[in-house]
């Protein structure tokens, strides 16, 4: 079950996630992800936290990338927040290290100017 909360901090969008992320709620995280990035706005980052994430099927890394692209394109930086080394090397892997970097905690995130 995924679940999920977006709140703001300052001109930061802040999605805290926890559960599952896979095909049967692919659908629903893309719709969260892409409603929040949509109002983010710089310079303000729109920051994902995954930490409390149990499981990230490869369909939540690609819901993440075409929101990241779409933030860029507004000129406002995709943050990712987990300490889970496997999501490292998810996006290290695909490619991904430049669109979603990532960060040990949200204030991390937060504080990055």
């Amino acid at each position: 079950t995924l679940r999920a909360i977006t709140d703001r901090s300052g001109d930061a969008v802040v999605i805290h996630a926890g559960g599952e992320i896979d095909a049967c709620n692919e659908n629903t995280w893309r719709q969260l992800v892409t409603e929040a990035a949509a109002t983010a706005s710089a310079p303000g980052p729109f920051v994902v936290d995954v930490t409390d994430v149990d499981f990230m099927g490869c369909c939540a890394f690609g819901v993440l990338a075409d929101a990241a692209q779409q933030c860029r394109d507004r000129c406002v930086e995709l943050r990712l927040v987990s300490r889970a080394p496997i999501v490292t090397r998810i996006v290290e892997a695909c490619g991904l290290g430049a669109l979603l970097p990532i960060f040990p905690t949200v204030d991390h995130a937060l504080a990055v100017s």
